[in-house]
Parts: C-alpha cells; structure tokens; sequence
C-alpha cells in the first residue's frame, strides 16, 4: 500500500533540499550499480517483479497519465523509461488501487481496489496541523486477479472491510494479505485461487506489508504494537474510523504458518516495507530512525537475527519499497532522489552488488 510520510512536508522546504540538483545515485551505495530512473512524475511506488525477471508491476498516480489516484501499470524493465509514455494500465480506472503483483507464469497480476465502493477516489484522511499522520484503511478494498490487458478474471476476496497488501509466495501456492475481517489489522495468507484463508497473526495493532522469503517458508512483514492502555485505545479508535497511525512500528517475521514470531528490529520510529535478501538469511527495509527529520527514510540491511545493521541508501528525503529479483541480480525501489525539488517518488532500478 502506497504510505509515503512525504506529504507533510511543505513544498518549499522539500524544495531547499534539492536546491542543487539530486544525483542519481551517492557515492555511499557500494551495493547498487548501474542505477536507471524509471519513471518520470507523480508517485510511482511498490514495483514487483515477475518470475521471469523482465517485468515489473506497480501503482502510480501520475497526473501527467490523467490518473486521480493511484492506479495499477507494468513495464518491461527491457523498454525505454516512462518519461514519455503510459505503460499500460492493468486496473479498472476507477476507485483507488493498491499493492499489485504478479503470479506464477506472468500472465496475470493480483491487486487491490477499491472500485466496487464506487468509481471515484475515495477521500484522504484529513491532515489537521499539529495532527498525527494518518493512513487510511478504506473498507472497500478487495483483491482481485487481472490479466495482462486490465481485465478481471477473479474476485479473491468478498469479506465485509479491507482486503489488500497481497504478495505472491516465490513458491507460487500461497497470498499472504492483510484484513480487518477480525475487527484488528492481521495478515492471513491463502491459496493463489482464493481458498483455505488461514489467519496467522493474532496481536493487536497493525500487521502488514508481508512477502514470503525465498524459499515460501517464512514471511516478513511491518507491525505496530500498542503496549498501555491509552496506547491500545487510540489504535482502536483510529481504526474504527478507517485509519491507523504509522509513525511506530517494527519489522518482524514468522513461519508461513504464523508460528515462530520474532520482533526483528527494536529501533524506534517507523520501520516498515521489509524484504527477504536472496540468501534468505537477512531483510532489507525502510527507516526513519537515523534521520535528522522525521519524514528522513532509507533503506537498511539487518540479519534475521537482528544483528548486522547496515545503511544501503542516502537519498536526503525518501528511500522505499525495495524488492529483488528472482535471480537475485537487481533491486528496483521509489525514491524522492532527482525529483527537481518536488514530492515526486519514482522508480529506480539497480544491479545488487554484494
């Protein structure tokens, strides 16, 4: 789901940031090479691979492509960037869409939307001054199966509030999404056909942006846990009104099952869009918690054992939604980094040096 803490900070200020022009790629990012900016406008954000390696599918709002809100395209990563033309787009165009991804054989994509609530964009939390920043969880998000040409093969999801955040086992048997069909934010995973929902968290707070590791055993994901009870309520009532505070939370992982739980990073702040390394023994993810500002994320590298963090980003704004290839041999991730001073996010893509 496209959560990008960006919006809050006044246009001018971002703009004194870049007040030179932003380099492609810092010197410090010994593990990236041969970086490529992909898109060229709006937010472009959560970039998926396919199995084969040569394709990617992401969300965007770019209103150079007469979008509204965010919508759901695919590239071919062998193509021109997208600076002057519209990829093609795999959603209905209406409502608001989130969280797309390719299944096993590249022919079709699962996603989120929130098209049957209604064919407008639905409304933004507003953003009160001195308020905390606040995401919204539209009760109108399903998850559907697409084909290559935008047409919808497969409703996956009919339960009554939020159905989104789906991604693919490498394995290509199970989803693993995320839902308020509990009253509670929880990830459950299910067959690619929709069948034998299992829920496999149980804590309350916020349970989402999960991917399965490598091997489909384990899966990683972004929670909140609210520890007393004044903590407890107001999650409770922000998520009665559709809507959760993203500003604390913590990596962690457990078994596909949901056995085995494990809080990996104990850093503060926000912590978030977490993704297996090909070895399977480490994750790469998004932080807040070493800037000078809060709205400062970057992508780090930790161990599954928690130890070994280090820094793999140093874009001065936003670093995010890193994911690799299946071969191991790219990483493609958003970023505010040569935007010209505005809040654009667009796609980069790099060879992993390790």
């Amino acid at each position: 789901m496209l959560k990008k803490f960006l919006f809050v900070i006044p246009a001018l200020f971002v703009a004194s940031l870049y007040a030179q022009e932003a380099p492609l790629q810092y010197s410090e990012e010994k593990h990236l090479a041969n970086m490529r900016q992909l898109t060229f406008g709006g937010d472009n954000a959560e970039a998926y691979w396919s199995f084969d390696n040569s394709k990617l599918v992401f969300q965007s709002n770019n209103p150079a492509w007469g979008l509204k809100c965010d919508q759901i395209f695919f590239t071919s990563i062998a193509g021109d960037d997208l600076a002057n033309k519209k990829p093609q787009m795999l959603s209905t165009g209406q409502g608001r869409t989130t969280c797309a991804y390719f299944l096993p054989g590249d022919k079709t994509i699962v996603y989120a939307s929130t098209h049957l609530g209604g064919a407008e964009c639905p409304r933004e939390p507003e953003r009160k001054p001195g308020g905390k920043y606040l995401w919204p969880i539209y009760d109108t998000y399903d998850i559907f199966v697409a084909d290559l040409k935008g047409k919808i093969r497969k409703q996956l999801t009919k339960e009554k509030g939020y159905d989104a955040e789906a991604t693919v086992s490498p394995k290509g048997d199970k989803i693993v999404f995320t839902s308020t069909r509990n009253g509670d934010l929880d990830l459950y995973t299910m067959n690619i056909d929709g069948s034998d929902v299992k829920q496999i968290t149980h804590e309350l707070g916020y349970d989402g942006g999960a991917f399965f590791s490598p091997d489909g055993s384990k899966i990683v994901f972004r929670a909140s846990r609210p520890k007393t009870e004044e903590q407890k309520k107001e999650y409770r009532d922000y998520l009665a009104q559709g809507l959760v505070a993203p500003t604390e939370m913590e990596i962690f992982i457990c078994n596909a099952d949901g056995s085995g739980l494990k809080q990996i990073t104990t850093l503060g702040k926000a912590n978030w869009a977490p993704f297996y390394h090909p070895s399977g023994k480490k994750i790469l993810f998004s932080s807040n918690h070493k800037g000078t500002r809060g709205f400062q994320f970057n992508i780090f590298m930790i161990n599954e054992d928690g130890s070994g963090l280090e820094q793999i980003t140093y874009d001065g704004v936003f670093d995010s939604f890193p994911m690799f290839s299946y071969d191991g041999k790219k990483l493609v991730f958003s970023s505010n980094r040569n935007n010209g001073g505005t809040r654009n996010t667009n796609l980069f893509v790099a060879d992993w040096v390790e």
